[in-house]
């Protein structure tokens, strides 16, 4: 990770975004010094340098709403930090989800992670321990006739009322779906850029 230049700002304080980082919706916006960034890196808990009190300042350390930092990246010119948290209960002081009074909903954003970061990386680094690495091996017949039972036992599944079985079963179709789409070397971004050409017709 690049490090912040804090000599940039003539007050030490550098801007930092905060993103859920699962929904991607911006949460808040604070600022840090050298000291907040180090103990947010360190605690993985974000901290702030708060210019009204003068002093460091964990978000949640009164409400206990903290946010658990999942990942911190810095912008190319060194003077603005993303972070990247899971936040615990509502981020703003006034009882919103965020600080701009969103919805902080909506968890679709996780799919690319698992595909490109998890998924991916089981079919680039294979592990005998790894079940999905393991369906890689078998190649993509098997893949597809995997899909294939998923979607025909979550077809079975939806007519019965148990709703947590009915999940269960749109989770392993999900998620083997996804297997199938990296094995074609096609990313879901690819699969919602012709849901929205047909939504635009």
């Amino acid at each position: 990770m690049t490090a912040p230049n804090f000599s940039k700002s003539p007050d030490g304080l550098l801007p930092v975004v905060v993103q859920d980082h699962q929904t991607a919706k911006v949460l808040m916006v604070g600022y840090m010094n050298q000291e907040a960034f180090e103990k947010t890196q360190q605690a993985q808990i974000v901290t702030f340098f708060s210019r009204s009190k003068q002093r460091l300042w964990t978000k949640g350390e009164t409400s206990g709403h903290f946010l658990h930092v999942k990942d911190t990246l810095i912008d190319c010119d060194a003077d603005t930090i993303l972070i990247k948290a899971a936040p615990v209960g509502p981020t703003c002081h006034m009882g919103a989800d965020t600080c701009f009074s969103e919805i902080n909903t909506g968890k679709a954003s996780f799919l690319n992670y698992l595909q490109k970061d998890i998924i991916r990386d089981r079919k680039n680094n294979p592990s005998d321990a790894s079940y999905t690495s393991k369906l890689f091996g078998r190649g993509i017949n098997k893949i597809a006739q995997k899909v294939g039972e998923e979607a025909v036992e979550l077809v079975i599944e939806a007519k019965d009322a148990n709703d947590e079985l009915f999940k269960g079963e749109a989770a392993d179709l999900l998620f083997h779906y996804l297997i199938l789409l990296e094995q074609r070397n096609i990313d879901l971004d690819d699969i919602v850029e012709v849901l929205q050409a047909r939504h635009q017709k």
